[in-house]
């Protein structure tokens, strides 16, 4: 992700603190002032634009790609699970975080077969959102562990095997990382796991994102899945 950078700790331990640039897309004029508020208050985050559509939010990511997108479903015109599909096709490298007011597996399942980075439904607290998108930017998590399992049964199923996958990019130890992060594995447990510190764990899930052209931890796991770089069975936590 593109980031600004300023000096910060995470952890007790000294860290590049990113500004993460978000992308607001909303129908709701209030709802969209009433969340930059949010998130601008904090020092970290900054709203680089506010989209009232899904074609609106395409064009301002390939415009200005940034590092997160906040997206809502329920919008005008397009709706908000072929928008992702499409930030997804044009700007990778962007994480779609989607508020949904809908908690369907089905529904929910399509998101993140479009791309998304994860969801949160509409009735979270806005520390829980501004949570989300930190988490988002470190490579973790933001998906109900049910869900997420039940997405990786599914791609299990009908996995495929290109003739160069993303495990041919990956050294042996983003290749670890990468294992620890798909059983769910917050950045410090991996850190502890592989007695690496927490900033050379961001740097190896940064260059992961890179190497498989993903925005989200949930995506690169997703992919490896799907191109059966990892099974179910890797998936699953055994300490």
């Amino acid at each position: 992700m593109t980031t600004q950078i300023a000096p910060g700790t995470v952890n007790g331990e000294h860290e590049e603190q990113r500004v993460i640039r978000v992308l607001l897309a909303d129908d709701h004029a209030l709802v969209r002032e009433g969340t930059r508020r949010l998130l601008e208050a904090e020092s970290d985050v900054s709203v680089v634009a506010e989209a009232a559509s899904g074609e609106e939010a395409i064009e301002a990511a390939r415009r200005l790609n940034p590092d997160i997108a906040i997206m809502d479903i329920a919008m005008p015109g397009m709706g908000g699970i072929e928008a992702t599909r499409q930030i997804k096709a044009h700007c990778p490298k962007t994480a779609v975080l989607v508020l949904s007011a809908y908690d369907d597996e089905q529904y929910l399942i399509a998101l993140l077969e479009a791309g998304a980075a994860g969801f949160l439904l509409k009735n979270v607290h806005g520390q829980e959102l501004v949570n989300a998108i930190r988490a988002v930017a470190r490579g973790e998590s933001v998906l109900q562990p049910s869900l997420t399992e039940k997405m990786m049964r599914r791609l299990t199923n009908r996995s495929s095997h290109p003739a160069q996958r993303s495990s041919d990019l990956l050294s042996e130890r983003e290749f670890d990382v990468l294992r620890l992060a798909a059983r769910g594995l917050p950045n410090k447990e991996i850190a502890r796991r592989l007695g690496l510190s927490i900033r050379t764990v961001h740097s190896h899930l940064a260059n992961i994102f890179q190497k498989m052209q993903v925005g989200s931890r949930t995506e690169a796991v997703l992919q490896a899945l799907r191109q059966g770089m990892i099974s179910l069975q890797d998936t699953y936590d055994s300490q």
